[in-house]
Order: C-alpha cells, then structure tokens, then sequence
C-alpha cells in the first residue's frame, strides 16, 4: 500500500508549508474580512448583509423581519461563516452610538452604551435603514462588479454604489494580519460638501479641506482636541487626536456636582463609572460623595457628587487623567483599493471614491442609455402598430401561433423582432387606451433623455454635475448636526500634588513598606490600640498628620520614599495598609528603616544619614522636596556590600550617638558633619575593624532626655546615658557602651531613644515579631555586660527593632543656631570621671 501512494507524496519544508499557507490566510483576512474598502467603507461581510437583505426586500419601506432569517439568508448565500459573526456586524451597523449614520433599523434590545450584548437574533427585528438605499442605489443598472458567491449559485457585488462617502461618515475598525485600521466617524454634510469642493477643485490642499471636514464627528460626542495631529492624519493617514467628556459643574444645596453628558468614542459607560467609583471607594482623590449614573432614553448623564467645600478643580482633573473621561485616538487609514492595503491620507481617500461615483454614473448612464434607445424603437414600433391596428389585429387572428404572430407581423408591417415581441405581448384593454399623441410625447421626451445622457458621457463637466447634484441632494436629505466639539490644542491635564480637603488624621508605615492613614474616628474607635499591620512586619512609625503633609520613609538601599499624605489610602485604623507599591515602585528587598512626617521642608533642619560601613553624611530638609515620585530617590550612594541603619533630623544643636554591632559607640556635634548635597556619599563617621558595623544612630536634640536604648540579638536590653558616651571628634577611637565576650556573644541589633509607648517592637530571624514593655527601665552604665532581659527561646535570635516613633518636622519645629567652635566637647577626663562615679554608684545598687 505504501508504494501505491510513494508517488503522491510531496516532500516540503516547514518554512515552505508555513510561508505559503500563512501567506495565503493573510491576504484572504486583508481582502476579504478585516478591512474596507476605500470606495464603500464596507468590509465583506458588511456589504454581504446589506445586499442580502436588499435582496430579499428587507427594505426601509417593508415591515421589519427577525434578525434570524436575515442572518440564515446570509449564512446561506454570501457568507459561509458563523451565524455570531453575522450577527454581531448586524447589531453594530444598528448601534447609533458607534455609527455615525446606522445602517440598519433594528427593533428589540440591540445592546447598549454599557456593552450589553444584544438579544438573541430570534427576539430582534431589523430592515435596512433609509439611508442604505443611497449606499444600494441603482445596483441593479450595472453600475457595480459582481462576482459568483462561495458555491457557484448565484452573484455578489464587489462594491456597492455607495452615493454617500460611507468610509469618512462610519469610519471603521479592523486588525489584519500586518495591518490596522482606525478611520473615526465623520459628519456627513461635512464629509459630502468636502467631496463636492474638491470635485470642483482637484488641485485643492488639506488646509482647504479642512475649513470644511473640520475633523472628526462621533456618535457619543465629545471635546474634540489637536488640529495639528488631525491634518497629520489627513495629509499622511496617520495622527493622533484627544477626545474628552463634556462636563459641567452644577452647584446645589450642600455639595456641588460634576454632570458628564459625553464621553469620549467607543468607551464603556458601565465601566467607566465603576472606574470612578472605585476611586471614590479607595479615596484616591478625596471630596467625591457619590457617583450615579443617572443615563435614560433622553441621554447619557453620569452625575459626580462633590463635597462643597472640596477644591473641584484637582478633583475633576484627576478624573480626567486617571480615568477614560479622557481618550487618545489615532488615525491609522488604512483601507483596500485595487485589492491592495494602502494608508491614505484624506486627498486620496477623497479621489479615490470621487473615481468611484465617476464610474458608478457612467455605468448607470451607459445602462440608461441603452434602455432609453431600446425604449424608443418599442415606442416608435407601437405608434406604427396603433396607425394600422386593423390589420395587426387581423394578422394576429390568422396566425396559428405566437411564434406564427409574430413572424407575421415582422413580414407584413417590416416591424423589427423588438417591436412584433412588444405589440404581441400587449394587452387588449391597452389597444383602445393607446393614445397616439400620447407614445409621440413619449418617444419625444426619451429623445431628450438620450440627448442629455450622451452629454454626461461625452462631456465631463456634465457627469461631474450629475455627481454633485446627487450628493447635494442626499446631503439635504440627510442633514445632521455636528456632535463633537472641534478644539485646537490637546490638552494635558495636570494634577497638582495637593490634598483636596484639608484633614487630621493617623499614619502608620511598616519595615515592609505598607502605610495607611485612618481617619480620627477610627483611631479613636481602637481606644489607643497598635495599628494592624501584617503578620511578620514591623510598625515603623505611628502618629497625627495632615493630609497636607509629607512622609520621608528612608529604606536600606540608601534611597527615601517621598509620600504625600493625601495620596495614602484611608484604611481603618485596626486593620492593615496598603502596600506603597500602588504609589510607589519599592522593590522587595528594600526596607525601611525610619519615617519623617514633614510639614514644612525647611533651610535649617538637617537629615543625617549613617550607614552600617560607617559613613554618614548630613543635607539639608529643603533638598529633599521632591516633585515626581513615582519611584525611591537616592539620598545615600552606598557601596554594594553597605546599606542604610540610621535616619533622623537635626535641630543644630543635636548630638549624634552611633553603635556598632560589638558595643562600641561615638558621640560628637551634628557640626562635625559637613552639609553636603543628596546625591552624594558619606564621610567617615566611626573607626571600626572588620568585625564591627554599626547597626543604630540616634540624634539627641537640644533639652532632650539623652537616654537611648539597645538591644542585642540574644533579648539583652541595655538604657544608657547618651551623655556618658564620650563627645569626641568623629575618627576618633569609640568607647565602650557594653563588654563584649566571645564566649557568650550579645551582638547590638538596633539603637533608639525613648518614646511615648513605652515599647519597643522585635523581629526575629524567622520573621515573628514581639512587642515588649521597658517601662520602668533606668539608665545603667556603660561598659556593663550585656544579660538577657527579653524571655527567649532556645534558638530564637533576634534581627530588628523598632520604636514606633515618627520624626516630626513641622514650622514651628525649634533650632539653634550653635557654633561648635566655641563649644568645646567634653573632656575625655571628665568623661571617664563621670562614668566611673556612674558605674560606682550602679555596683552599689545591684550589691543592695
């Protein structure tokens, strides 16, 4: 069996079989399904169901029939696909809010602005709209191709007639196989003047044409914004256009509402307001009360309820940059002439149909024509027969037959086959009506028809006339008012970054990156409570803000999340945040390590910065106002190996105390750190060894209590007297803040100062975390060895700490102005006297 097929098989390779049959799918997709042609606007299977129903006398004029037997019609003559593909271009042809000029009068539910699907094709009913006769006009006076249909059983046109430029007035929507097209509807009478104008002058620009095809004209209406990007589109077929909603604000009695009664082209209503709602729900924009659409048979309304006092400005630009209220479309007029794909511009597109209605009218005047001649031989056949219509009749009577009749009368009287076949076939009643004079006014008026139609051939004035007349005529027949605003310039909405209403509430950000703000009610409702916040996290920093200030978040990476409070969303106060990711890109493995809530970005507050490598650095507040922050901005080059462990603000006339993991910490003037910008790196802050990093810094304002506290990884807690800590210069050699023995190591995790809880929240390596109570906890003295104080598990280690505290930096925020050269530090002799009383006076009291 196998030899007898040897020779039927054909050996391709894969690139040959793809190639050819990929090649073939495309150009059947390109010609015959996605795009349209540039004569009618019409893609296949839309001119397959206008014909058929043309066809079957579905027309204006008839009662309306099921949408099923149209589509079974189709289905079974032109177009061999499914039943839902015919459908669908069915009830788009119907929807008045995609069409400019519907094509189709559909009766029953035909779907909706809010893309409700249509009813099933047996509940609808539909028949050609009026309009489509002057698309069909004249088809059967061979005015178009027609080619046979999928079986061989019967003719389809190639094209439509199509009197009215239906590509510019529908516009059309399409993706081929390498090939798009988005063509916008247009006004008709704008669209049927401009064709006139530049059938009158062929030389005309695009400047000229588009003092009258202003631009485009859409179904649902709109602002429509960017002349310069539409006379691209014109003269390249390519451009970009903005269209936006038409608003207006309506103030009533306790609020003020934004009423939108147009929304831009082809966007769903539905989804849409529930765009709106959910930034309403998720507070994003803060003053929205409510949002309704209030849409009916009168028209779209989508009313937005705004608080009176709320600033209706930022709240409406924000809608309209962040949601569809706004809509960017471009020109991309691609359509088939000649069989081909081409992007044209409005020139071409505009001759290429202008060629069309030239031909359409010099086939239907050649049709006229020849029916017109043939007309007048009958006639002239007739006034002959009536002259003598005794003796045809006599004729007629002896003949034994039709065929006999007829040869006899063409023997007898020398009447032409045409002439004996017309006289044959009319009727008796006819014989004692036919008025003579009556056929030679006839014969008289279709030699002026003959005249004036051999005029139209031969003189091309004349067919111009013809063509203009016509278009006029629909133009009048069919007049629409223009929908869409035309507007020069597109338009960026901007949002100023500034709260809409002015309020106090709570904030809490975590390690982890998540931060919320709840109203004061809500915090109030948890009587005191710890904020939620995620299993495995740290709270970070908790307190009272405005929504008109700012959070600076420091991470690890050496960077700072710059967070309007107004921007973070409204959370209760029990449950947990919001990761900052919807405001800001952080990447996963930065954490944060401390947060400033600034009011004011002030000249003379400093931020120091001190990383785990021992190099810190100390800028300006001012320098870190930021004006995009879409994503973390570096405040600290840090090397590969290096990260970020300490942040605070200075008044300047505060101490910085720093710690390393070993026990070793440093104390000096915040002047002993130079200012520098914020892109740049640190100075040296500490002199440590391999084996030391430093793991906490803390700032110590003026008249502040100087106590601080550490904790080590086996749940040591030491509270010491920042004052005991030597004041020295920066690369000076630490002092000892606690004995560090490699027997039974405490290695520090974390410095803070004092709060307001009384607490301090621990995380251990297995991302548990703990809030512990050191209230009652006095200062001790330095040097001391570490004991634990936290209750441990066996293997349980302990990773971060964190106090809750958030750094406030507001107007009224004191500083001082101290110059460090008069102020000399602390001699090392009376430091070592100090702490050597201290310790005296902490042995005595554990010995009681």
């Amino acid at each position: 069996m196998a030899e007898k097929y040897s020779d039927k098989i054909i050996d391709y390779s894969l690139e040959e079989i793809m190639g050819e049959r990929f090649g073939k799918y495309s150009k059947y997709i390109i010609q015959d399904r996605a795009l349209p042609d540039v004569r009618d606007g019409l893609k296949p299977v839309q001119r397959r169901i206008l014909f058929a129903m043309y066809v079957d006398n579905n027309i204006f004029s008839k009662p309306h029939r099921k949408s099923a037997k149209t589509v079974g019609y189709v289905i079974a003559n032109y177009h061999p696909h499914g039943d839902t593909s015919v459908y669908d271009a069915m009830v788009r042809m119907s929807q008045d809010w995609k069409q400019r000029l519907p094509l189709i009068d559909m009766h029953g539910n035909n779907g909706s602005i809010d893309d409700d699907p249509a009813a099933a094709m047996r509940y609808t009913e539909s028949r050609l709209a009026k309009v489509t006769d002057e698309l069909l006009n004249d088809i059967d006076k061979n005015t178009v191709n027609f080619s046979l249909n999928f079986d061989d059983t019967t003719e389809e046109p190639t094209v439509l007639p199509s009197r009215f430029p239906n590509l510019l007035v529908n516009g059309a929507k399409g993706i081929a196989s390498g090939y798009a097209t988005f063509i916008p509807p247009h006004n008709l009478n704008e669209v049927i003047e401009g064709v006139i104008y530049r059938i009158r002058h062929p030389k005309s620009s695009i400047e000229d044409l588009m003092a009258i095809i202003k631009g485009p004209d859409l179904p649902t209406g709109g602002i429509v914004r960017n002349l310069a990007g539409i006379k691209e589109a014109f003269t390249t077929g390519s451009g970009q256009f903005q269209v936006v909603s038409k608003t207006e604000i309506v103030k009533e009695k306790g609020s003020t509402n934004l009423v939108i009664t147009e929304i831009p082209y082809d966007i769903v209503k539905s989804d849409l307001v529930a765009k709106i709602d959910r930034i309403r729900i998720d507070k994003e924009v803060d003053g929205i009360i409510e949002v309704r659409d209030e849409s009916d048979r009168q028209g779209l309304r989508i009313v937005i309820e705004m608080k009176k006092e709320a600033a209706h400005e930022t709240i409406i630009n924000y809608l309209m940059k962040k949601t569809d209220l706004t809509a960017k479309y471009n020109y991309n007029m691609v359509a088939i002439s000649n069989k081909k794909p081409l992007l044209m511009g409005l020139l071409d597109m505009l001759d290429y149909y202008i060629a069309h209605q030239y031909e359409v009218v010099t086939r239907r005047t050649k049709f006229d024509l020849i029916k017109a001649k043939d007309r007048i031989h009958i006639v002239e056949g007739l006034i002959k027969a009536v002259s003598v219509i005794d003796e045809v009749i006599k004729t007629i009577r002896s003949s034994n037959d039709r065929a006999s009749s007829k040869a006899n009368l063409i023997t007898k009287f020398k009447f032409s086959d045409k002439q004996a076949e017309a006289i044959i076939t009319l009727q008796l009643y006819r014989l004692s009506s036919t008025d003579i004079n009556a056929l030679k006014k006839e014969v008289e008026e279709l030699k002026t028809l003959v005249i004036e139609l051999n005029k139209i051939l031969e003189d091309n004035t004349a067919l111009k006339k013809v063509v203009i007349n016509e278009l006029t005529n629909i133009s009048k027949t069919y007049k629409q008012s223009r929908l869409s605003q035309i507007e020069a310039e597109m338009v960026e909405f901007v949002i100023e970054k500034k709260p809409v209403i002015k309020e106090e509430v709570y904030i809490a950000v975590t390690r982890d990156g998540y931060f919320k703000r709840s109203s004061l009610k809500s915090f109030q409702a948890s009587e005191g409570a710890l904020p939620g916040y995620k299993e495995g996290d740290l709270l970070i920093g908790i307190g009272q803000a405005n929504t008109a200030d700012f959070i600076l978040a420091f991470t690890s990476a050496g960077n700072y999340l710059y967070v309007p409070v107004f921007e973070l969303i409204d959370i209760k106060w029990k449950d947990e945040g919001k990761h900052i990711s919807h405001l800001i890109n952080l990447e996963g493995n930065e954490k944060i390590i401390k947060s400033i809530l600034v009011t004011d970005f002030r000249d003379d507050i400093n931020i120091v910065l001190a990383s785990k490598n021992g190099l810190i650095k100390r800028t300006k507040l001012a320098e870190f106002k930021a004006q995009r922050y879409s994503r973390p901005i570096s405040c600290m080059n840090l090397n590969d190996n290096d990260s970020l462990v300490g942040a605070d603000f200075t008044d300047g006339d505060s101490t910085l105390v720093l710690l390393t993991n070993r026990g070793l910490g440093i104390s000096y003037h915040e002047s002993l750190v130079s200012q520098i910008g914020l892109k740049a790196g640190g100075v040296k802050a500490i002199k440590i060894d391999h084996e030391n990093e430093v793991v906490g810094m803390v700032s110590i304002k003026h008249n502040q209590n100087s106590n601080a506290y550490l904790v080590t990884d086996r749940g040591g807690l030491k509270v010491f007297d920042t004052k005991l800590v030597l004041q020295q210069n920066r690369v000076n050699k630490p002092s000892e803040v606690f004995k560090f023995f490699k027997s039974v190591p405490h290695l520090a995790i974390g410095l803070t100062t004092n709060n307001d809880t009384n607490s301090v929240h621990l995380i251990n390596q297995q991302s548990q975390t703990r809030i512990e109570d050191i209230s009652g906890n006095n200062a001790t003295a330095l040097s001391k060895t570490m004991q634990a104080y936290f209750k441990m598990t066996k293997d349980e280690t302990l990773l971060a700490l964190s106090n809750f505290e958030l750094g406030q930096v507001t107007s009224k925020t004191k500083v001082y102005n101290v110059d460090n050269n008069n102020q000399p530090p602390i001699q090392e002799k009376e430091a070592k006297k100090e702490t050597k009383n201290d310790k005296t006076i902490f042995d005595y009291l554990e010995d009681l």
